[in-house]
């Protein structure tokens, strides 16, 4: 992420640096142009000395100059200044040789605030020298000329060169230092709000950033941080409002099984000992008998799968041999498949193979997953039972041959009370629970519950649990 900034950064400034080049070549051409239009109005080329020389130096014409506040001085062949009107720069009346081939050589250096027009006329021995205040001037100027000896030309073209060179290096360096120094800033917030995000992505809804910043990333960490609060306030609210439910239903189910259960069990009795009851009367105990198992039920899966989520819910878990275990389950549920009509084969190798489990919660896994087949599925349905390794996991398939899922369900059948339309309903009896359950007990054992299935190719459970040993003791 900085890399880029920063590369984005030093781009922008080099786009910028070579605007500023074409930008100072047009500023260049316009003052150029600007000047080529000045000089047709300035009081220095409106009145050069070339257009007031006379032979006669008094018969000059000095008043427009005088006027626009210059000024006109004529300086004879013995440098002595003999005529001198308006502004006067030379300042005596007698100069030597040397005085005046300097005031020659002055008059056209930099940065006097004057402009010094000096002609010489052949005739009459004398110097014109007209002088106006200088307004505005940049003494700054490239003058090339063919004629120059070449000697000289290479050396001053090279010379300029390498200061070009060196001068353009100069700006690329600065222009990446402070391309660096200006992305670090903004690459070190930004990582700091991603880091901050990260953890809020994890669960973490503490998390806090402080950017060190004033300018709009304060903006953006006041609105991270009252973000996170208000994630924070609102899990908590959700979590324990959510904790309060199970409670309840623990508490509910727990309840209502002893009612539930008096319900069924004096129906029952009614039942066995009424023989002088009318076919109506009888019908409805029998109502009363099937619906309060129902309801009984149900509240024992319910009361299993809040206990599950509850914080007082552990495994007893203890180091078992999962072939041996893994017989004797289904030879606990081969009753219910033979009662159903069903066909089954149970594919377990002799080898012993040892996993850390509660024996008494994973016979609630395969009691429901053959539950379900037998619920769901038609008589002569082909239920398969089978263990193998993957490197360090034990993976058993519970599969069969029947109805089958919707696709698009098979992660939402795992959650409660979920059932698929018009196959699986109410009607069968089903609490919508099992697998529910299920799943939970094999997250609680470290492992995976998954389900493959389509409608019409049945149902394949996938069931993978960590190994604590292949060798048997």
């Amino acid at each position: 992420m900085k890399s880029k900034i920063s590369r984005e950064f030093l781009l922008n400034y080099c786009i910028v640096f070579l605007l500023s080049i074409v930008a100072a070549v047009f500023a260049f051409i316009l003052l150029a142009f600007a000047d080529s239009i000045l000089s047709r109005t300035l009081m220095k080329n409106t009145y050069p000395a070339k257009l007031l020389m006379k032979d006669n130096y008094r018969d000059i014409d000095t008043a427009p100059v005088i006027q626009n506040g210059g000024g006109v001085q004529v300086i004879n062949g013995d440098y002595r200044v003999v005529y001198s009107e308006g502004l006067d720069i030379i300042g005596k009346k007698q100069l030597s040789a040397g005085e005046f081939t300097e005031f020659l050589v002055n008059s056209k250096a930099k940065g006097i605030p004057y402009h010094v027009d000096v002609l010489y006329n052949e005739n009459q021995n004398f110097w014109l020298v007209v002088t106006f205040p200088t307004s505005i001037r940049l003494d700054l100027s490239l003058v090339y000329n063919r004629e120059a000896v070449s000697r000289d030309l290479k050396p001053v073209a090279a010379a300029f060169l390498a200061v070009l060179l060196l001068y353009l290096l100069l700006l690329f360096v600065f222009a990446m230092l402070f391309s660096k120094l200006t992305s670090a800033r903004i690459t070190s917030a930004l990582k700091k709000l991603c880091k901050g995000t990260e953890r809020l992505r994890e669960g973490d809804y503490s998390a806090r950033v402080d950017l060190g910043l004033k300018n709009e990333f304060k903006e953006l960490e006041d609105l991270f941080n009252t973000m996170a609060e208000k994630v924070e306030q609102e899990t908590f609210l959700r979590k324990q409002a959510e904790d309060d439910r199970k409670r309840m239903i623990l508490d509910v189910s727990h309840d209502l099984k002893n009612p539930l259960a008096s319900v069924a069990g004096y129906a029952e009795l009614c039942l066995k000992k009424g023989e002088s009851l009318d076919e109506d009367t009888r019908g409805y105990l029998e109502i009363i008998n099937k619906n309060s198992r129902r309801a009984a039920d149900l509240l024992n899966q319910l009361f299993a799968l809040s206990l599950l989520d509850s914080p007082r819910f552990a495994l007893k878990t203890v180091r078992t041999n999962v072939c041996e275990y893994l017989r004797q389950v289904c030879g606990e549920i081969l009753p219910m498949l033979e009662k159903a009509g069903f066909n089954y084969d149970f594919d377990i190798p002799e080898q012993a193979v040892y996993a850390m489990i509660d024996p008494m919660q994973m016979s609630r896994v395969f009691y429901n997953l053959a539950d379900n087949a037998v619920r769901y599925n038609a008589k002569g349905t082909m239920v398969s039972v089978r263990l193998t390794m993957e490197s360090d996991r034990i993976v058993i398939l519970f599969t069969d041959n029947g109805v089958g899922i919707p696709s698009q369900l098979t992660d939402d059948i795992f959650r409660p009370f979920v059932r698929v339309d018009n196959s699986r309903n109410s009607e069968t009896g089903g609490s919508g629970l099992g697998l529910s359950i299920a799943h939970k007990v094999i997250q609680a054992h470290g492992g995976s519950l998954t389900l493959k299935t389509d409608v019409t190719r049945g149902c394949e459970f996938k069931i993978v649990l960590p190994s604590a040993s292949r060798t048997a003791l």
